[in-house]
């Protein structure tokens, strides 16, 4: 490993390390060595701490910067936002040369950042580890550009493609025990302990968790992060109830702090009364012609929440609905050694894919103990239309 690799993946580690407290703005870490290729500067950027990463490491390294190198992940932004303009701050600094993973795929910033060094007389060299930067802020990516929600679709399954044994009597087709939080209810776990501990690390990556009311009816699971790791906002519960049956005896109803959405098309005032008082907010949203929830209408609802990425644990109807409606750009599915056959409940239901194959590209496959998972993309979350 080079030197430039090194601390490189040194500024991917700070960048890291602000996943949870940074969102709507990117992951950024920042790495300033002097002229002797010593570090005397490191920093990470989090929402509340206002500042940018590279302007918390250049303040660090103080007159250690002048002549040095500036690592970081993502290109310094050049436009007056909550902060100066980094850009500014760089060439202030003195440094010689800036080694970044990455454009800014902020249409404000788009290569001007690195415009504005390389005019200061800087050598900017772009691309060391881009893949892996991408990835980090991919999220971002989407949101700053289309306003909506990365949107990623979780699940756990049997080989044969089972989300869940037996349905119970009584509760909604296709509903389905969360992998997660699926044994409250008497429901055998699907996967293991590794993948379900992973499971929470996606949450945490996540602004917002969405479920369908059959899972919560069934279930009754908490919905939270329990990864253990800091977070800057509480990850936000989306429940799809159309009439409004969730139970206010529920655990999520029970819980929540302003940290619930339930979204319906048709809502009773009494009822919708009852749930704010809890201090949930309720709000109507648009069904489709076949009378589902029009994901197209959430996804966009969610980005005026400044909601930058949503993780969809759904039952099969909620799975269905989500794929049908071409608003998932990503997937994560885990697949346990076990087979269930025939009556129980399939990974998706109650909707048409239109008879077309929806490919899964650019992906990749992690192994949980016995179990593994596939994690890949139906669209690209940098594309020019998403």
């Amino acid at each position: 490993m080079t030197i430039d690799e090194q601390h490189m993946r040194r500024a991917l580690e700070l960048a890291q390390a602000g996943v949870g407290l940074v969102s709507p703005n990117p992951a950024v870490g920042a790495v300033v060595v002097d002229a002797s290729c010593r570090e005397v500067g490191a920093g990470t950027h989090t929402y509340d701490g206002v500042k940018h990463a590279e302007v918390l490491a250049l303040e660090q390294a103080r007159d250690g910067a002048r002549g040095g190198t500036l690592y970081l992940n993502l290109e310094p932004c050049s436009h007056q936002g909550r902060t100066g303009r980094c850009a500014d701050a760089v060439i202030a600094a003195g440094v010689n040369r800036v080694i970044c993973s990455m454009e800014d795929p902020n249409p404000r910033v788009a290569g001007q950042g690195f415009a504005k060094l390389r005019e200061a007389g800087i050598t900017v060299q772009v691309g060391l580890y881009e893949e892996e930067a991408k990835k980090l802020n991919e999220s971002f990516a989407k949101y700053i550009r289309l306003g909506k929600p990365l949107v990623t679709l979780k699940s756990a399954m049997t080989l044969d493609g089972k989300i869940a044994a037996a349905k119970k009597p009584g509760t909604e087709p296709g509903s389905a025990t969360p992998v997660s939080e699926g044994a409250r209810s008497g429901h055998e776990w699907i996967t293991g302990e590794a993948a379900r501990a992973h499971v929470q690390q996606l949450r945490h990556r996540n602004d917002a968790i969405l479920v369908g009311v059959g899972t919560v009816m069934a279930d009754d699971p908490l919905l939270t992060d329990r990864s253990g790791l800091p977070r800057r906002r509480k990850l936000l519960r989306v429940i799809l109830d159309s009439y409004l049956r969730i139970p206010l005896t529920s655990r999520v109803v029970q819980t929540a702090d302003h940290d619930v959405l339930v979204l319906c098309s048709t809502a009773e005032e009494e009822l919708k009364q009852a749930l704010e008082a809890k201090g949930i907010r309720v709000q109507q949203i648009s069904a489709t012609a076949g009378g589902r929830p029009d994901f197209a209408a959430i996804v966009r609802s969610l980005g005026e929440l400044e909601i930058t990425s949503l993780l969809i644990e759904g039952g099969a109807l909620v799975n269905g609905a989500a794929l049908a409606s071409g608003e998932v750009d990503k997937v994560f599915l885990y697949y346990a050694p076990k087979i269930l056959g025939e009556g129980a409940v399939p990974f998706i239901d109650g909707e048409s894919l239109h008879g077309r194959a929806q490919c899964v590209q650019r992906f990749e496959l992690h192994r949980f103990g016995e179990d593994f998972a596939l994690e890949g993309y139906l669209r690209d979350p940098y594309a020019a239309q998403a």
